[in-house]
């Protein structure tokens, strides 16, 4: 009873506590979803050279000043609905996709997933990490 009570007279600091716990599992759910694997900057470089794999930049074109990873196919995340077609002949091949920090990059890996792409990868970090790194970037 006394549970209750607390539970009806503090309902905002009950409300507060369970949308945190969600907040919290949130990148978990959405990382088992997405149907993509993270990965680092050295398994994206062993991914191209020993498989082949491509790198898709799904950043926006106003972000794609900074340069992108060395040849990289820039689609922009709001646009790859409309323009899966040019990806169809690499539907076998890995792809890995990256953002500016890795986030946006997740859901492009989701489109692509549900368009039949099997191989997918989420860059950790995105082009920040690349750049930190100090890994080349190719400059448009």
């Amino acid at each position: 009873m006394q549970l209750q009570q607390f539970v009806v007279a503090q309902w905002q600091l009950v409300l507060i506590f369970v949308l945190s716990g969600a907040m919290l599992l949130w990148p978990l759910v959405q990382r088992r979803i997405s149907g993509t694997a993270d990965i680092g900057t050295l398994q994206l470089t062993q991914l191209i050279n020993n498989e082949k794999a491509i790198t898709l930049d799904v950043r926006e074109t106003k972000e794609f000043t900074e340069g992108k990873l060395p040849g990289a196919l820039h689609i922009p995340l709001s646009q790859l609905k409309g323009r899966l077609g040019e990806l169809d002949k690499y539907k076998e091949r890995p792809v890995i996709t990256y953002c500016a920090k890795g986030q946006r990059s997740r859901a492009a890996g989701a489109i692509l997933g549900r368009a039949g792409f099997t191989k997918l990868f989420n860059l950790a970090g995105g082009h920040k990490a690349w750049k930190d790194a100090g890994l080349p970037l190719d400059k448009n």
